[in-house]
């Protein structure tokens, strides 16, 4: 059994299940929580106990549920559907019963998307397999698995598996719930193989009445409410304003949603034709042979989903959307730990401002800094750079996107254009 420590101090960690297969104790993964420190090397010590036998989980399934529970958070998982009847953070709900099932819509060969503005023609929507029928997909021989089943349990998270079926489509829908914090994964692997069909996750949310929101380019908008077709980055957001509350979705990669009555709809994948395109009542796609679609077969997919107060959610997500899809490098590393640790090299004092760019400028040698205000509120922050003795108040205004010129010889910083004049 890997448990970590960080300083001689043990932190929580569990052993989870490794990427490879080897059914030996030669290869160890090991999921931890801590809070890394700014702009140095983070040192944990991983030591080995021996166990007599692997822990069993000690979270399992009663009267057809899943029910995890901490102080923080609760979340109530269907075992007859696969799907969340309860997500509730710091004792308020946020989503209604059968959240998370991946649906189907009736789509057409155009991928381009000429000719509506919308995806709602709801054509299904992915089941539960059996426990026969996910125990064949599993490559499972000689037992039999239920199609809902927690795969890790440790004093970090809860991680459940559950496997739906659709035509000839399957999908492995996994939730990774934190023994603390509020914000849960829930990451999808699809195995797509229909045609002329649209896949969207559906999150039906009790925010009935709440805004649409999501990320933009140095900024955030608001999105339409009415079913249509949006596009956003990082994340999205449902705000409640009357209720102040809000549900946040991260992402690593996906850009089209739609919303209407509180329901969000994130767009997965399409299975319209290769480079279609749609010409009067002429049909897109030959109708004589087989014919190359976009999206099929497997893909992989990741969400953070988080609630809690308008104020602190919006303040917060920016960065964390940062985090999540610019990860930090972990390195299987034997240092001593003598010698003196390293200075920062560059921190902000505030915790919503980001940085997002510290890079060589382009016809100097100087280093170009930008920073970001992302939530429409001015504000200011301290940069500090301890090795040039720099510790600088910076003025932001809504929205601002600041792009500052370091001179190192000179050890001063001074303001420039977004073409670092």
């Amino acid at each position: 059994m890997p448990v970590v420590y960080k300083d001689g101090v043990r932190i929580a960690s569990q052993a989870e299940k490794e990427l490879s297969n080897l059914n030996l104790d030669w290869r160890k993964r090991v999921v931890f929580q801590a809070e890394l420190e700014p702009g140095q090397m983070n040192r944990f010590d991983v030591r080995l106990e021996m166990l007599p036998n692997k822990p069993a989980p000690a979270l399992q399934p009663q009267d057809g549920k899943i029910s995890f529970l901490t102080e923080e958070l609760e979340v109530i998982i269907n075992c007859k559907t696969g799907l969340i009847d309860r997500y509730r953070a710091n004792g308020v709900d946020y989503l209604q019963s059968n959240a998370f099932v991946p649906i189907v819509i009736d789509d057409n060969d155009d991928p381009w998307g000429m000719e509506g503005l919308s995806f709602r023609n709801v054509e299904g929507a992915f089941k539960l397999m059996s426990a026969e029928e996910g125990t064949r997909f599993s490559g499972i021989r000689g037992s039999r698995l239920e199609s809902v089943r927690m795969i890790e349990d440790g004093a970090v998270r809860t991680v459940v598996e559950a496997l739906f079926e659709y035509g000839d489509s399957f999908i492995i829908q996994t939730y990774k719930l934190p023994k603390k914090g509020t914000e849960i994964e829930v990451q999808i692997r699809a195995h797509w193989n229909e045609k002329s069909k649209m896949l969207k996750l559906s999150i039906p949310t009790l925010l009935v009445e709440g805004r649409y929101w999501g990320q933009v380019a140095y900024g955030r908008n608001e999105l339409p409410g009415n079913g249509n077709e949006a596009v956003s980055q990082k994340w999205l957001a449902v705000i409640d304003e009357k209720q102040d509350l809000a549900l946040t979705c991260i992402n690593d990669g996906v850009y089209g949603s739609d919303y209407n009555d509180g329901e969000v709809r994130i767009s997965l994948l399409r299975s319209a034709g290769y480079s279609g395109h749609p010409i009067g009542d002429r049909p897109i796609m030959a109708q004589d042979r087989y014919s190359s679609r976009i999206d099929q077969g497997e893909r992989l997919y990741r969400f953070w989903f988080n609630a809690g107060k308008t104020s602190e959610r919006m303040e917060f997500i920016d960065r964390e959307a940062l985090s999540l899809n610019e990860k930090p490098f972990v390195l299987s590393f034997f240092p001593s730990g003598s010698g003196a640790l390293p200075e920062n090299a560059l921190t902000l004092s505030d915790s919503t401002v980001l940085l997002t760019a510290f890079k060589r400028a382009e016809l100097s040698n100087d280093y170009i800094i930008r920073l970001f205000e992302p939530t429409g509120t001015a504000r200011e922050t301290t940069l500090t750079i301890p090795a040039l003795g720099i510790k600088q108040e910076i003025k932001l205004g809504k929205f601002e996107i600041k792009t500052l010129r370091l001179d190192v010889a000179a050890k001063k910083i001074k303001e420039a254009s977004l073409m670092e004049e």
